[in-house]
């Protein structure tokens, strides 16, 4: 898997604030990359060739095809995908 754009940041519309490209790639659903990936990175870089080559054709075919959780849902995970992160580095 290419971690070469890992680094690079922008602001995530679902969280307000900025988040990495590393953490785009594995805060969705099964720490699989989030559904909006490709609309939030087009701009940068071409983000559908660079997916392709990083991940499973099956992977990537369920993420074009991806349809958004309902916004209570989503939320909840996100909140719990942010306490096991902080409690993980805790340890």
């Amino acid at each position: 898997m290419d971690k070469s754009k890992n680094h690079l940041e922008r602001r995530c519309p679902r969280l307000g604030g900025a988040v990495s490209f590393g953490y785009c790639r594995a805060s969705g659903e099964h720490d699989t990359a989030c559904w909006k990936i490709f609309d939030c990175w087009w701009e940068h870089f071409d983000i559908v060739e660079h997916l392709k080559k990083c991940m499973p054709e099956e992977t990537f075919i369920k993420l074009v095809n991806a349809k958004p959780k309902p916004k209570m849902v989503s939320l909840v995970e996100i909140i719990e995908q942010a306490q096991k992160r902080v409690e993980n580095q805790l340890k």
